[in-house]
């Protein structure tokens, strides 16, 4: 695996691991649930549902591009971004392992939308699957907001790659909401079995991400920080 790739399979599992996480995963599945009600026939539905990732991948894309752009847009930061970068990700993969792992359990409120909001986004059909695709994405809750703002931006600063990654990231969050489409299209009885599955899995996803994240936080700490000859 070649250095180019590395960064947009990590962009891609933090997408992914961030859909399957508790909060994000209930209001994935509420709207792709939602949307689809009204729409006839499976690739209809389908649709729907790739839309509303669509309007999530335009969502963080956006807020990718305008944080990185904005900074590299600083003059000298580029350099002071060559400089520090190491010293920085250390650290911010330290704390998001910790979080991960369930150590340092946070609290904070996220975007939440009112039913008659998102009744008027459902009366829009196919466009209005996209809006609350992108609406959705905002309503970061800590997990989400730690590996988006903790991970994935550290990530895009350090490749200099703001429209790439982001775009893999959303592309990642996605997939499992593509997956529980295609499940409402074919059987929706079955939903509740593969939220529990998935939920399940995400536990120790979750846990093995975080391990993986203090040990290359601990690494970086060590060397560019701390001085240690790491090879």
């Amino acid at each position: 695996m070649d250095a180019g790739t590395l960064p947009l399979i990590t962009a891609i599992w933090l997408g992914i691991l961030t859909s399957i996480s508790p909060c994000p995963l209930a209001s994935n599945i509420a709207a792709v649930s939602f949307i689809s009600r009204d729409i006839s026939g499976s690739l209809r539905v389908f649709q729907a549902g790739a839309l509303y990732v669509v309007g999530r991948v335009l969502c963080y894309v956006i807020i990718a591009f305008a944080i990185s752009a904005s900074l590299l847009n600083i003059p000298n930061f580029s350099l002071a971004l060559q400089l520090y970068m190491p010293k920085l990700l250390g650290p911010a993969l330290l704390l998001t392992g910790i979080i991960l792992m369930g150590w340092f359990p946070l609290h904070a409120a996220s975007l939440t939308l009112d039913q008659s909001t998102v009744i008027r986004l459902k009366g829009k059909g196919m466009i209005g699957a996209l809006l609350l695709g992108f609406i959705f994405a905002l309503a970061f809750c800590p997990m989400s907001a730690a590996l988006f703002f903790g991970s994935m931006i550290p990530l895009a600063l350090t490749e200099k790659s703001f429209l790439l990654l982001p775009t893999a990231y959303g592309f990642g969050t996605g997939l499992p909401v593509l997956l529980f489409a295609l499940v409402i299209c074919f059987s929706v009885r079955n939903i509740g079995k593969l939220f529990h599955a998935v939920t399940k899995t995400e536990f120790w996803f979750r846990r093995a991400t975080g391990l993986v994240f203090i040990v290359i936080g601990l690494y970086y700490i060590g060397k560019f920080i701390l001085l240690f000859s790491i090879p």
